[in-house]
């Protein structure tokens, strides 16, 4: 996802960013996104908890958090770019 897509993306992107005390995946602080990308350890039951707890800590920082499974970049990589793409223009109008 970075090399392919955001660290060549015509908005800045930052990878491993520190916020609050969660480290994000990815972030705009233009559009004030995040991106998280999940492996399988976010798919259990205490997964799925941490990262809704996660999510509502950084949107109490006006961040919009999308988050992608693995298996969605690596099947379908164009869509997410595209979908990430979409996103990022409609929250900062460009």
């Amino acid at each position: 996802m970075w090399y392919d897509f955001l660290s060549k993306y015509e908005i800045r992107f930052q990878r491993q960013k520190a916020i609050d005390h969660f480290i994000a995946d990815f972030y705009c602080h233009r559009a004030k996104l995040v991106i998280e990308i999940d492996g399988s350890q976010h798919f259990s039951e205490e997964g799925r908890r941490m990262d809704q707890f996660r999510t509502e800590i950084l949107e109490g920082y006006d961040l919009k958090v999308i988050r992608f499974t693995n298996m969605q970049i690596d099947n379908n990589f164009r869509g997410v770019c595209e979908y990430i793409d979409l996103v990022v223009k409609r929250l900062t109008d460009v």
